[in-house]
């Protein structure tokens, strides 16, 4: 409440001849907080609560200048020592709601589809040093949450001497597939929750964290999502549009559809042991249990993609003997 009321009150004096009444609007699974300040005329405005000691509003501050060929909130009014940012509102629907709201697939085809269009701007304005790179060594660490997080602590298995022999076998092939990939700005979070429904393009959020890297890994964040999930067909057919789209745009994709779509499957793989190993850290390091029911559905993408590619069969190896061979229920937990 004291962060709130500080929020309240730089608020005020960015905006002095109005009255405001601050709603919660929503939180990330950082330390950040959104609110929307509704003004005594009617008019609203996002603001976020950025802890300062616990992380800091320049990285948004310098991807939000970077990215203006989409849909970004415009920033009004930020405090960096204070850790406040007045930003554009671009209303209360995100994409998950709509989806969630309405089931008919040729109504998520169209909206996942207005997504791609967005997501291949974003590419198209691609610059080399613009953003930190997202090399091996990133990669690596972020994939060594699964076997520090998940499997040391939601499970209580820590990885023994012949899981250690697959994870180095599969992490030996799995890598350099990524790392060959054109390079291009990443959002590293273009999911459904992040993208709002906005009248004409969809408005794009939390993208503080982008980097320049693989040209699939956004695709693979948008189509294999952590609350919502479409069957296989569906997903396929929307690679194959967004390959389609990006070879017509003259992104540097691969020429040949099923050497892109194995890079697409390849970069789930990475994506996926990265997510189950942050949602385990939110729950046993910071108490955050929101996200920890859906770990299941990405061991679920994991064992459905490893099983499918023999160079991938020590991940698989791997999976089943932790969690088993069958499909996971979502919204439980091990």
């Amino acid at each position: 409440m004291q962060r709130q009321q500080a929020l309240h009150t730089w608020l005020q004096s960015q905006y002095p001849d109005q009255a405001l009444e601050l709603q919660f609007a929503a939180a990330d699974a950082d330390f950040r907080r959104y609110f929307r300040a509704v003004f005594s005329d009617g008019t609203t405005v996002i603001a976020m609560d950025a802890p300062p000691e616990k992380m800091s509003i320049e990285p948004y501050l310098k991807v939000q200048q970077l990215f203006q060929m989409v849909n970004v909130p415009d920033v009004l009014h930020y405090d960096i020592e204070l850790g406040f940012m007045a930003l554009e509102d671009l209303g209360n629907i995100p994409y998950l709601a709509a989806l969630e709201h309405d089931a008919r697939p040729e109504v998520h085809k169209a909206l996942l589809l207005d997504a791609i269009d967005e997501l291949i701007v974003l590419q198209q304005a691609s610059q080399e040093n613009q953003l930190p790179p997202y090399d091996e060594a990133v990669l690596k660490r972020e994939i060594n949450l699964f076997p520090e997080w998940f499997m040391a602590k939601e499970l209580g298995k820590p990885m023994n001497f012949k899981q250690r022999q697959w994870w180095d076998a599969a992490e030996k092939v799995l890598l350099p597939v990524i790392e060959q990939q054109a390079k291009v700005y990443v959002h590293r979070d273009f999911i459904v929750r992040n993208l709002m429904l906005t009248r004409g393009r969809p408005g794009v959020l939390d993208f503080q964290d982008a980097l320049y890297g693989p040209i699939t890994y956004d695709l693979v964040s948008l189509l294999r999502d952590a609350f919502i999930e479409w069957e296989e067909d569906f997903v396929l057919d929307l690679v194959i549009r967004y390959w389609e789209k990006a070879r017509a745009a003259g992104l540097p994709v691969n020429p040949n559809f099923d050497d892109f779509y194995r890079e697409f499957e390849y970069m789930g793989v990475q994506r996926h042991l990265k997510v189950a190993g942050i949602f385990a850290r939110l729950y046993h390091r910071d108490n955050k249990d929101k996200y920890r029911p859906e770990i299941p559905r990405f061991l679920n993408y994991l064992r459905r993609t490893t099983r499918r590619y023999n160079e991938l069969q020590p991940f698989y190896a791997l999976i089943v003997e932790l969690v088993g061979d069958d499909e996971l229920q979502t919204g439980y937990s091990f």
